[in-house]
């Protein structure tokens, strides 16, 4: 590559190989997007799951042996993982592309801080000005289909890797507010629709400890609310995701604390996603 592409203006090849971090649901569904318009898709296969395996084989997805290769063979590196994984995940493809001359683009599309966005930048940065990372946030179901799901991105190189998605079933959208922009959307959004619903588990588990959940549960109604149907769509929804849930709200958390606001509420959801996952908190009937 010339001094014109990836690491210096952020000028991406016609058809860029494409690394996907990991392919969860979402990542899966993230690189079967992209591979009309890229010229591989590829994943890393050491240390994953079987479940990982498969999803990247329905989704068509190159397999490589590991971090460090997909650093070197691609264009962009597309990470998506859980949150309190970001920082590391960055810090390997850095660590993979350092003597690199010209270093893949790095999306992080994680539900991260705008100050962890920052720190991640810092590992790409070799201080020639380079628009190395894009900061991305999707909100949305994993997309199979148009209508549903948004891949926000900010950052220098944004609208580079929005041409990537463009007839796909993501809708990417650039944000002008610069790197750190989309994460900031993504967390303020998930106290919308993560950490207003923990309230529901919280208070019948207060009820249930103080013996007037059906009380409570009666109250509610009487007002016009359904305690249980809240109840059973905060279980629904997090379900397996509730200790990635955790560290998204301990991200959000930190999104509103740099704004100098209170942020006791999406700690608290961070610490009823915790139980959620490890079995102390049982949603309908309170702490054990």
């Amino acid at each position: 590559m010339s001094d014109a592409e990836v690491g210096h203006t952020g000028v991406l090849p016609d058809r860029p190989v494409v690394g996907i971090l990991h392919p969860g649901a979402m990542g899966s569904a993230l690189g079967s997007a992209l591979k009309p318009r890229a010229g591989a898709v590829v994943w890393a296969a050491a240390g994953r799951s079987d479940v990982t395996s498969k999803r990247a084989e329905i989704a068509d997805l190159i397999g490589v042996p590991d971090v460090d290769e997909l650093a070197r063979r691609s264009d962009v590196v597309i990470s998506i993982c859980p949150p309190h994984a970001a920082l590391d995940v960055a810090r390997q493809v850095a660590d993979a592309v350092r003597d690199r001359a010209h270093p893949p683009l790095y999306v992080d599309a994680n539900a991260v801080s705008p100050t962890t966005v920052a720190a991640i930048a810092e590992l790409f940065d070799r201080g020639d000005g380079a628009a190395g990372v894009v900061d991305g946030a999707v909100i949305g179901p994993a997309a199979y289909e148009a209508g549903r799901t948004v891949l926000w991105l900010s950052g220098a190189a944004a609208p580079s890797v929005a041409r990537l998605f463009e007839g796909s079933p993501f809708a990417a959208r650039v944000l002008d507010g610069g790197l750190g922009a989309a994460s900031a959307l993504k967390a303020c959004f998930a106290l919308h629709t993560k950490a207003l619903p923990t309230i529901w588990a919280v208070m019948a588990a207060a009820a249930n400890g103080y013996g007037v959940l059906d009380d409570l549960r009666a109250e509610v109604g009487r007002m016009g609310g359904d305690l249980d149907a809240q109840l059973a769509a905060l279980a629904d929804k997090s379900g397996d995701r509730a200790w990635r849930w955790a560290g998204e709200m301990d991200e959000a958390a930190d999104t509103v604390a740099a704004q100098g606001l209170p942020d006791g509420f999406s700690r608290a959801a961070a610490e009823v996603y915790r139980r959620l996952a490890d079995g102390t908190l049982e949603l309908g009937r309170g702490a054990p």
